[in-house]
């Protein structure tokens, strides 16, 4: 059945969302209470951990301890994102795909896209990090005296979008592989974001070009803080285009979406030989 999406549709969806969590929360408070503050160290453990070694060396690769902690900030908020809007698997779509369990979609009384775009929505027990991320941002802007202007945060809020975009996206093109080998490429979507986070939190600054250009072009894992930080300062590296973001995310979602297509039609026809019954009742 496909419906239509409509935004009042969406945040009917996401309200319904926000009632579950919530529900979550007051049925297992301790357990939900253990969860967020598990994301929360996580991620602090990984921001520290960077600042540190900046503040060890006075900063690192020409970017200064406050510089390194607005990109720290940055990366900060786009995994509170991540974690916010991406509780149900919905972006780790590998694991729906590779477990055979696309079917419980396709049952519901709303189109596919609608359930990937709202299901996961966790406000009140994914929301931890996301507002560490933007104390830590206040915390960046003020010791590096920026100037704030509407069109500085309307440049934010779009270099998130465009590094959003290119996580989900990248996410959906290797899960494309669940289609085809479900068992082997079930955590593909895990595996291809961990090693994002891991490469995305340091500073690429003063690395040699044959190390930096292919984590800005076969790899998005510059983009993820590094270069949208930099353009946010006011420098973008490698005296490239500060719209290089957006005209990378735009790429990679059209790629994304053609590939990904031909995965869901080649499942659609031969089906799946796999499924486990994980997040499903029997």
């Amino acid at each position: 059945m496909e419906d239509k999406i409509t935004i009042k549709r969406i945040v009917g969806l996401y309200a319904i969302y926000a009632k579950l969590d919530l529900m979550w929360f007051l049925r297992d408070t301790k357990f939900a209470l253990v969860a967020i503050l598990a994301d929360i160290i996580s991620n602090v453990s990984v921001v520290s951990s960077v600042y540190l070694i900046a503040i060890r060396f006075g900063g690192i690769g020409g970017m200064s301890v406050d510089e390194v902690l607005f990109m720290m900030a940055y990366s900060t908020i786009t995994a509170g994102i991540f974690i916010l809007f991406g509780s149900d698997n919905n972006i780790h779509i590998s694991r729906i795909i590779g477990r055979g369990q696309l079917e419980h979609l396709f049952m519901q009384p709303l189109s596919l896209k609608t359930q990937l775009i709202t299901s996961g929505f966790a406000p009140f027990t994914g929301s931890g990090a996301f507002i560490i991320g933007v104390i830590l941002l206040i915390v960046a802007i003020n010791r590096l005296q920026l100037k704030i202007t509407f069109v500085w945060i309307i440049m934010l809020i779009l270099y998130t979008l465009c590094t959003m975009v290119t996580i989900v996206a990248r996410s959906y093109l290797v899960s494309t592989t669940a289609f085809y080998a479900p068992v082997a490429a079930e955590e593909i979507s895990m595996t291809a974001i961990e090693g994002t986070w891991q490469l995305s939190t340091f500073p690429l600054s003063g690395m040699p070009g044959f190390i930096q250009i292919p984590l800005l072009t076969i790899l998005p894992e510059g983009l993820m803080a590094w270069y949208p930080a930099l353009c946010l300062l006011g420098r973008p590296p490698l005296n490239l285009t500060k719209l290089y973001p957006l005209f990378y995310a735009l790429v990679l979602t059209i790629t994304t979406c053609f590939i990904f297509r031909k995965g869901l039609k080649y499942y659609v026809q031969k089906g799946s030989n796999r499924y486990l019954p994980y997040g499903f009742r029997r």
